[in-house]
């Protein structure tokens, strides 16, 4: 199980927590496999660009219309944080939908 996300990230640290076989994958340092982007984005479509963070209150309009590949490649940060791949399967985000298809309390 990899989680893909920020080392200083409390959402990512709570999942961390919760996901001890998890591996942390620090967006920022190390970004994310453009397989695994490009799976996600495909699955999450917008919803995979954080516009409340913020990395996106910083951008200019031109760059908020980039296309969020592009963006997310320039920008790893505006992810929404975290993105969590088991095998075949990714989830978003730390929420109640998430900890019941992996098998989380609370």
């Amino acid at each position: 199980m990899q989680l893909f996300g920020l080392k200083a990230c409390d959402t990512c640290r709570k999942a961390l927590k919760q996901l001890p076989e998890a591996e942390l994958v620090d967006v920022r340092a190390d970004g994310v496999p453009e397989a695994i982007l490009t799976a996600a984005l495909a699955q999450f479509g917008d919803r995979l660009v954080n516009t409340r963070s913020t990395t996106w209150r910083g951008l200019s309009e031109a760059e908020r219309a980039e296309d969020p590949m592009a963006l997310l490649k320039a920008h790893p940060a505006l992810m929404k944080r975290p993105l969590i791949k088991t095998g075949d399967d990714l989830h978003l985000g730390w929420d109640a939908k998430t900890k019941a298809a992996l098998g989380v309390e609370g």
